[in-house]
């Protein structure tokens, strides 16, 4: 994989900084000249790996209607999520908290309602808000937490009773819009006594059926009754989530399908147990080079669905007039490792796992920029309250990076990463270590600085602890936390972690 943060990338991206200042004076002056309150559009893929969206391994995937965007965009190329998994990661996009806070550490959670989300801070009555597509904090089904008009793509069966026990609901309608949709389109339930649907059934739809165009319906309807007014739409696709199967597999063709350098490394010792675990799995499961190659086209065939219906919505904009005051923003709930270190997924700390594309192009933006610092999700919510006009809330933990997005500069901060213990699976027969020992790598949690420079540190209470440094070493395969010569930059980092700990309340010892 090629590296985005490359001596030779950040030479170019210096040499457009003449062009970069004058778009940001540009960019600064805009407020001023907006007719009204400026409109906020998120586009929220599942798992989708920064490096689909921008620098030079983007041009593999077919998806010019994202190309186009990030083209007109601010790209932060170093984006990070609180946790790489979805729920704790949605909690900090949604409510600017950190998910060992808000309580939503693994995926088996429910966001209290006393941390309110982003309509709720934004509390403005003149925006139209709407949220289309996978929630995952709670009710999938009810228009909620702000938002007036809701479309559910989950039926989160398998939680279905836990969830409304939590919530307190009362509704007996626990079929989301999606399925609702397949039926009426004469499809049969393939799940739980002929009630829902499975992933799987979705994923074998031709695109008129799929999720991404459901979601696009759905969304640009909101537009057609809403674009006269200020409004803020959040559009959550599901894919390039697993199961990676969709209309567009075979677009890509195999024979140009790469993978990771770093595809058939096998870690040592010195990597901790669960990420060695997880390696086990994925080799075991996939078994051979042609398959990891077939599933990272279909993974790319995904990022091409949701182009097409990326690119619909973003027409309908045109069409009604209103591009020009409206931010569009494209980011992901966390990355895909997609045949780094041989593993496929997320739940790790690795760059591909916890690192996300993350665009934000303002209105009347027509050229790139592009920062090279760190930023974190936990800046999210204070950034879109910023770029709307509106004070961040006292709950938000972060700050807004909107000058950073107008193409100003900002002093360059750390960024810091959790992982919390969840559901992980693993072969049943491993001989990697024992019951007792595994078991202990299963319930680690971890806590990550990634510095300005490159250096990342991940401290861990159960496992062994990491050290990179991702500009020589953008795929993290050599591990230097247990190298003598590294000791001043460990204590430097690991003060900074526990610093960072005290002044956010976590008590984790790491």
């Amino acid at each position: 994989m090629n590296s985005d943060f490359s001596r030779r990338h950040f030479i170019r991206t210096t040499a457009l900084g003449s062009a970069g200042v004058a778009l940001a004076a540009h960019l600064r002056a805009q407020p001023a000249k907006l007719p009204r309150k400026p409109n906020l559009i998120v586009f929220l893929p599942d798992q989708l790996r920064a490096d689909t969206v921008f620098g030079e391994s983007s041009n593999a995937v077919h998806a010019p209607n994202i190309r186009k965007l990030a083209s007109q965009s601010t790209i932060f190329e170093r984006a990070y999520v609180t946790q790489p998994i979805c729920t704790p990661s949605r909690s900090s996009l949604m409510s600017g908290t950190w998910p060992h806070l808000n309580g939503c550490t693994n995926n088996k959670c429910v966001l209290p309602q006393k941390f309110l989300c982003l309509p709720e801070m934004l509390a403005d009555s003149d925006y139209r808000t709407g949220y289309f597509g996978k929630w995952h904090l709670g009710d999938e089904f009810s228009a909620q937490r702000g938002f007036q008009e809701w479309a559910s793509i989950m039926e989160s069966f398998k939680s279905v009773e836990r969830i409304h026990h939590a919530l307190r609901l009362h509704r007996t309608d626990t079929v989301s819009d999606y399925t609702k949709f397949l039926l009426s389109k004469g499809c049969q339930p393939d799940a739980h006594k002929g009630k829902y649907f499975t992933f799987d059934f979705g994923s074998k739809l031709p695109f008129e059926f799929s999720k991404p165009k459901f979601l696009e319906t759905k969304a640009c309807d909101f537009l057609d009754r809403h674009g006269s007014e200020p409004f803020l739409m959040v559009v959550a696709f599901w894919e390039p989530h697993e199961p990676y199967n969709g209309p567009f597999n075979d677009e890509h063709p195999l024979d140009m399908i790469q993978l990771d350098t770093s595809a058939d490394d096998v870690f040592g010792e010195e990597i901790p147990l669960r990420s060695r675990l997880i390696q086990e799995f994925y080799r075991n499961k996939l078994g051979s080079r042609e398959r990891y190659r077939d599933t990272k086209r279909k993974y790319f065939g995904l990022i091409t669905e949701i182009d097409h219906s990326t690119g619909a919505i973003l027409a309908k904009l045109d069409d009604l007039g209103v591009s020009e005051r409206t931010i569009i923003v494209l980011t992901s709930d966390h990355g895909d490792m997609m045949s780094s270190h041989g593993i496929l997924g997320k739940q790790l700390i690795f760059e591909q796992s916890a690192r996300v594309p993350y665009l934000i192009r303002m209105p009347e933006q027509q050229r790139s920029l592009r920062c090279a610092q760190p930023i974190s999700h936990i800046d999210f919510a204070p950034t879109m309250l910023d770029l709307l006009g509106k004070p961040a809330q006292a709950q938000c933990a972060g700050q807004s990076k909107a000058r950073l997005a107008r193409g100003e500069t900002a002093p360059a901060e750390s960024v810091f990463i959790e992982w919390a213990p969840g559901k992980q699976k693993i072969n049943k027969h491993t001989t990697l270590a024992n019951k007792e020992k595994i078991s202990q790598a299963l319930d680690e949690s971890t806590r990550a600085i990634v510095l300005p420079d490159g250096w990342k540190l991940c401290l861990r209470d159960k496992d062994k602890n990491e050290l990179y440094n991702v500009r020589e070493d953008p795929e993290e395969r050599s591990n230097l936390y247990y190298r003598s010569e590294q000791r001043e930059i460990i204590a430097r980092l690991t003060d900074e972690i526990h610093h960072w700990q005290q002044r956010v309340g976590d008590t984790l010892k790491v």
